[in-house]
């Protein structure tokens, strides 16, 4: 298959043929660690490994991150545990954390960009960043993106 000249739809799950769902499924299994072999990914999904083969480049779930995501900055204190305290008040607020990328510190202080899945979260971005600009270690937070 060529991917340069392919065209790429977006389909309904129900839509689909069961052999395309079941390929998805192997590749899940494979990709989780759920099934270490192909054999016994393809055998626990009911699919033939000649189709498993056949499909398993043309098909991937698609993941619709917009508006489940945002991104916030945060200037915190250089003292030992803010980063925890930030991440501990995140997850206490059903905030998944995807990244964390943290500078040296400089100046007392450390820049950190924290990127999280805001679908399970209990309060809304505004409230969680409000409660954030709170906290004794952060000198500045804001989002940045979502």
């Amino acid at each position: 298959m060529d991917y340069q000249q392919s065209k790429f739809y977006i389909v309904d799950a129900a839509a689909l043929p069961e052999i395309y769902l079941r390929v998805a499924e192997a590749k899940r299994l494979l990709e989780t660690g759920e099934e270490k072999t192909v054999y016994a990914a393809t055998k626990r999904t009911k699919v033939s490994r000649s189709a498993f083969y056949k499909y398993k480049d043309a098909i991937r779930p698609f993941q619709d991150l917009r508006g489940l995501t945002a991104t916030i900055q945060i200037l915190l204190r250089n003292e030992t545990g803010s980063l925890s305290a930030v991440l501990n008040f995140l997850a206490e607020r059903g905030a998944n954390v995807l990244t964390i990328h943290q500078s040296i510190p400089g100046g007392g202080a450390a820049a950190v960009t924290v990127d999280i899945e805001t679908d399970g979260m209990e309060v809304g971005t505004d409230s969680l960043v409000a409660g954030l600009r709170c906290m004794p270690s952060v000198i500045r937070c804001e989002i940045i993106a979502g």
